[in-house]
């Protein structure tokens, strides 16, 4: 495992995403099947996990709690997201206030179990949330007060992207890239690197399209985003599939797959974006500790060709781009 620099500490470029810990919009995994997956991203050599309060509505979050209990010493940084949750009397515009969003830090700090959140996101609000300041102002009082040591933003857009880019003390970005979303380079990456602000790279395999392993007449469970979402009926289509219609993205990952050095699909999609000097870490899920091991694995790859980049930008710009569905 390599790793590039967040802020004063060293992550590692291959994180975990845990969106399929909360058993809730990827299927099922159980308590026992998350400890396993976390056990073997950190015998790996991760150390850089990244999940939600509503993944699960607190199950993963409590999930990791556990696994950092059992495993305290090991230095493992914990990022979360908060102002998506819907219960109890929140939602949009409530959650940015400061005193819901400090109940909703303090509750993952009561799940995870820490004095203090290394990293807290805003989950993808509203654009004209983000646009007045002012919930960047709450996280900074947060910080002040010591309940998060650093706060970023996960956006849906380029847009939402240079928008956050503009707040003092902005640690991080977390943005789609793979792939089927290249444009985002162009638009965002050189900006963030003037400023200092650690990239975050989330659905770097557009949903598992990028493994190279589905079909056509592939299909998935009911509470499976995938199945749910493959058109943005229940949020952005940009976070199911990166937005691409899910049979033409089989036939596009065939072409994809075409161009890469050898069979390992999902390693080599995740190289490429590792090929980006200003990405800081990339964080796929897993829902299998095999899965684990082949993200893992990318670390380790040589970077793609110049060659091989040029003609996977040349298929983006002519075939893929255009293809896009939802706010991107």
């Amino acid at each position: 495992m390599k790793f590039r620099a967040f802020k004063d500490v060293s992550v590692a470029e291959v994180g975990l995403g845990t969106w399929q810990l909360g058993s809730a919009d990827w299927g099922n995994v159980n308590e026992q099947e998350a400890l396993q997956i976390l056990q073997s991203y950190v015998d790996a050599g991760g150390n850089f996990i990244d999940t939600a309060d509503v993944y699960g509505m607190g199950v993963s979050e409590t999930v990791i709690g556990k696994f950092l209990k059992a495993n305290t010493d090991k230095e493992i940084f914990v990022a979360t997201k908060l102002g998506r949750r819907g219960d109890a009397g929140n939602g949009w515009p409530q959650n940015f206030t400061y005193d819901a969003i400090k109940r909703h830090a303090e509750d993952s700090l009561q799940h995870l179990g820490l004095s203090q959140l290394f990293l807290e996101q805003l989950h993808c609000i509203p654009t004209d949330e983000m646009r007045t300041g002012k919930v960047f102002d709450n996280l900074r009082k947060l910080q002040q007060e010591g309940l998060i040591r650093y706060f970023g933003a996960s956006v849906e857009t380029s847009e939402e992207a240079l928008i956050c880019l503009e707040q003092e003390g902005l640690a991080s970005l977390q943005i789609i890239f793979n792939l089927f979303r290249q444009h985002v380079a162009d638009e965002v990456f050189a900006k963030a690197q003037e400023k200092g602000v650690a990239l975050i790279v989330r659905v770097p395999l557009a949903s598992g399209l990028l493994s190279g392993k589905f079909k056509e007449d592939t299909s998935f469970g009911a509470n499976d985003h995938r199945n749910f979402n493959a058109n943005g009926d229940a949020f952005n289509a940009g976070e199911t599939f990166s937005g691409i219609e899910f049979k033409e993205g089989v036939r596009l990952a065939g072409k994809i797959k075409a161009m890469l050095p050898d069979e390992r699909m999902a390693q080599w999609a995740i190289r490429w974006i590792l090929d980006h000097p200003e990405v800081t870490t990339v964080i796929p899920g897993a829902s299998k500790i095999s899965q684990v091991h082949s993200n893992v694995e990318a670390s380790g790859l040589q970077a793609l060709s110049a060659d091989t980049h040029q003609q996977l930008r040349k298929l983006y710009d002519e075939e893929i781009y255009n293809k896009i569905r939802g706010h991107f």
